[in-house]
């Protein structure tokens, strides 16, 4: 029979393709349409509980700046700096030379606080012509909220990519709002590094989900090795620590790549990213050496390097399997002993205090260290309560993540047994097969979460990196065909076709979940919107207030990191430390001013002071007579426990020193302690004294 008579027969056959053309298309344009509405519904969402929560819009600037605290406060300010400066090209000059914010340092302010997110704001409000339709503030946090949305977005593609619905995409983001508490740190803390980074890594892993595909075309290939490279070198400038979790990420390729489940030319492709964006890095972040002693660099060049001596690897025969046992072991040796060689000839001070940290928590060593004793007492860096595994429980994404987790490690120990017997990897699965873990890019978000969880096993501020994609993981499994049919595979269903089940399975699970968190959440979000709280803290603005009118202009404030970058904010005032923990320095000045919570004497908080040039001391009556849940996590326990001055006997712990507290003894206004100090303005929470520079010793 011809083909026009087949065509006369049949007249539908020929429009099929177009049928199907349209689908896709239908498909593609409204999940992408539902994609960029859940990223920007989130951005609204977050604008207006920020709204709620501050009463921004009907603050002065001096309160909108107080909601900034510690170490947001000084990347605002850096900010601000930025746009009063005559030119950008004198505003990045003065943040590099910076000696007007820390008394007797001289600082690298862009390359030591990666102040690029500034950079990129600042250039961004004046190029636009921003300045006459919306204020500083507004502009700022405005990017921030734009680009959690574009990191929800991102998370709603993955789960699309990896599942083939967009229902996964938006199961994706309700789960991720409704946990948001332990989804992101937006809440508390908006100019944070992470709240920068994490929108470009979360781009940069959806890239990498259709990158490692098996069935991409060239030009979706294309298009994904480009959005990889770009959103891997961005996500390195807007994060110090960024290049540790792309090692996270360099071990999962590793591992697939080992274990033969990825075609081995798109992860040396990766790795050269790597490679190409630590040194591009280096150069524009002003020869950063801590990229240099990175353990990705070492890991990617021990990859390269095993790639050239391993050519032969992948045969199939004993001498292979045996030369993969070594491979590990090859790549192994040379990440450690490149690491150690770079480490010994390239000067760097960065990041060492991490290592010490990590030896006190694991029990390998132990300190009466100020610095390392506080570190170990912040809530991040201790393992998750309970509450933080009950909160994901009743929010159902745990036990749905943890069911997705286990079909796919035993589908994809399955394929690995199979690999190790020989069998080669296939270049496409269909749905019929029910071999779920033989879809690479499965396997590198199990392996990428196991790691990631693994992490937040141990420090619970690792979980705003590992909870974002348990919701995307969790929505991908309950969404995904493939996954209910390599469960019906198993159980060996006869009783029901198990490709209906299964389509009929990934459809109605995911609108039951949706529609029972709607009920349950959606009234508790709309009320958290509704209601207005208050944020008011008239002591700190009074404070602001009486410096801003009565401190000289070269006066140099001691105190809390934390208030001192209030005030490098608020008044643009001198101080003697920062709230900021990668420097030796910093961390050391932050330790010796806190010696005014301590039991020492008059003339060695003098003599401390004086050495950092500062003429005025603000004692915090807060921190003074903290009450903290747990003893010893107080800031006056640990300066007696690194003094000396605390002995522990029994489970009781005594405090001994032949002088009392200096914040209270300041207090009382009698001798030693006004010769060195004259007291200037006090309120309810904050006593300002004056440093004397003469002396008057009198009983």
């Amino acid at each position: 029979m011809s083909s026009k008579e087949r065509k006369k027969e049949n007249p539908n056959l020929g429009r099929t393709p177009k049928y199907v053309l349209f689908q896709r298309f239908a498909k593609l344009f409204f999940g992408c349409l539902a994609a960029v509405t859940s990223g920007m519904m989130y951005a609204v969402y977050l604008s207006t509980y920020h709204e709620r929560k501050f009463w921004f819009s009907s603050r002065q600037e001096l309160e909108r700046e107080i909601t900034f605290q510690g170490d947001s406060a000084i990347y605002y300010s850096f900010y601000k700096d930025l746009l009063k400066a005559p030119s950008f090209e004198r505003g990045v000059y003065d943040l590099t030379h910076n000696n007007k914010t820390v008394s007797l340092k001289t600082i690298n302010a862009v390359q030591q606080m990666t102040l690029y997110p500034e950079l990129i704001a600042s250039v961004l409000y004046q190029a636009s012509g921003s300045e006459e339709v919306i204020e500083p503030v507004y502009f700022y946090i405005g990017i921030v909220f734009g680009l959690q949305g574009i990191y929800v977005t991102a998370l709603f593609i993955t789960s699309w990519v990896m599942s083939g619905t967009w229902l996964a995409g938006m199961l994706t983001v309700a789960w991720f709002i409704i946990n948001r508490t332990d989804t992101t740190r937006i809440d508390y803390s908006i100019p944070s590094r992470e709240n920068w980074a994490l929108p470009y890594f979360a781009c940069q892993v959806a890239a990498l989900t259709g990158y490692l595909k098996n069935n991409i075309n060239s030009s979706a290939e294309s298009f994904c090795y480009l959005l990889v490279s770009a959103a891997t070198y961005t996500f390195m400038m807007m994060w110090e620590y960024s290049h540790y979790l792309l090692f996270v990420q360099a071990v999962c390729l590793f591992l697939l790549d080992s274990l033969t489940l990825v075609q081995t030319e798109k992860v040396h492709e990766v790795y050269k990213i790597y490679l190409f964006s630590l040194f591009l890095g280096y150069l524009l972040q002003f020869e950063n050496p801590a990229l240099l002693v990175s353990p990705l660099l070492s890991l990617v060049a021990a990859l390269m390097l095993s790639k050239c001596l391993e050519m032969n690897m992948k045969k199939g025969t004993f001498i292979s399997r045996l030369l993969k046992i070594m491979h590990f072991y090859l790549v192994f040796t040379v990440t450690v002993t490149l690491n150690f060689l770079l480490k010994m000839f390239v000067p760097h001070k960065e990041n060492e205090h991490l290592l010490k940290f990590l030896e006190v928590k694991f029990g390998l060593n132990t300190t009466k260290n100020f610095t390392m004793n506080w570190l170990l007492c912040q809530e991040s860096l201790q393992a998750p309560s309970q509450d933080f595994f009950l909160r994901l429980t009743q929010s159902s994404v745990l036990p749905f993540y943890i069911l997705v987790l286990i079909i796919c490690l035993f589908s994809v120990t399955q394929v690995i047994f199979k690999r190790i017997s020989g069998e080669p990897l296939r270049e496409t699965v269909t749905l019929e097969d029910g071999k779920i873990g033989e879809r690479p890019e499965i396997v590198y978000h199990i392996i990428h979460t196991l790691l990631l969880g693994s992490l937040a096993m141990i420090l619970e501020g690792m979980k705003y990196l590992w909870t974002p994609y348990v919701c995307m993981l969790a929505a991908f499994g309950v969404c995904s065909p493939e996954l209910w049919m390599t469960l019906f595979k198993w159980l060996r269903l006869k009783a029901v076709h198990p490709i209906l089940l299964a389509l009929i399975l990934s459809m109605a699970v995911p609108t039951i979940i949706g529609f029972s968190l709607w009920k349950e959440f959606f009234p508790r979000i709309m009320t958290e919107l509704s209601e207005l709280q208050e944020f008011y803290d008239p002591d700190t603005v009074e404070l602001m207030m009486w410096i801003k009118r009565q401190a000289p202009v070269a006066a140099v404030f001691a105190g809390s990191p934390q208030l001192m970058g209030v005030i490098k904010l608020c008044t643009g005032w001198m101080v003697t430390s920062l709230p900021l923990y990668n420097d030796d320095d910093l961390l050391k000045r932050n330790e010796n001013i806190y010696q005014i919570y301590s039991k020492r004497s008059a003339e060695d908080i003098y003599k401390i002071l004086t050495s950092y040039k500062a003429s005025y001391l603000i004692i915090e009556d807060s921190i003074c007579n903290e009450v903290g849940p747990v003893r010893g996590c107080r800031i006056k326990d640990l300066l007696d426990i690194a003094n000396g001055h605390m002995v522990c006997d029994e489970n009781e712990s005594y405090t001994y020193s032949k002088y009392g507290r200096f914040c209270h003894e300041i207090k009382m206004n009698h001798s030693p302690y006004v010769n060195y100090f004259t007291r200037v303005y006090w309120n309810r929470s904050y006593f300002v004294y004056r440093i004397n520079t003469v002396i008057s010793f009198q009983s």
